[in-house]
């Protein structure tokens, strides 16, 4: 089996924001009743995440839990423990109406940092950044195409697309961040 590598081998732009592919990321879509007590034990053994609420994002560790939808969180971690983490799920909820997956080869991730990284951001994704706070997730779009988004900082945006668009995905945020394009001459 050849080596694992990233939909875009690290590219990285840097323009009046940075847009880096943040390279090999472990991702594992957990789905079922997230008020399950059970789903919640199994997925606190398996990453220390609890369950996060509507729109957030936990944090324990190497892991995080995303919310994706009423019925689904996305695990983001190290990408060599992600087939490990999506087992010992699978194991776990085992008989349960509930399924993880290791997704992590049909993604793609991006970084967009720097002080004007939300003004990227901004051009490409119908969300509010000015009420967009900590630990927030974002189900949205990026020009084209659908993305998850949160941020990762105070100045620092983790994106996610499927891995089938990541080099528009990449486009389209390093066509943003040309510098003379801000959308807030003067700030930052």
């Amino acid at each position: 089996m050849p080596d694992a590598v990233s939909a875009l081998e690290g590219r990285s732009y840097r323009g009046f924001a940075t847009v880096t592919e943040a390279g090999l990321t472990g991702m594992v879509s957990l789905r079922g009743d997230l008020a399950s007590v059970d789903l919640a034990a199994a997925l606190l053994a398996a990453t220390g995440c609890a369950v996060p609420g509507l729109r957030r994002r936990v944090e324990a560790g190497a892991w995080a839990a995303c919310w994706m939808s009423p019925d689904e969180v996305l695990l983001v971690g190290p990408h060599a423990a992600a087939p490990g983490v999506a087992a010992q799920l699978a194991g776990a909820l085992a008989g349960q109406h509930a399924l993880a997956v290791d997704v992590s080869d049909a993604r793609a991730s991006f970084r967009v940092a720097g002080p004007k990284a939300a003004e990227v951001l901004m051009k490409l994704s119908p969300v509010d950044f000015a009420s967009f706070g900590p630990d927030e997730v974002r189900r949205t779009r990026l020009g084209q195409i659908a993305a998850t988004l949160w941020t990762s900082g105070a100045e620092d945006y983790t994106v996610l697309c499927f891995r089938s668009v990541a080099a528009y995905g990449f486009g389209v945020l390093q066509s943003a961040a040309r510098p003379g394009s801000e959308l807030f001459p003067g700030r930052g």
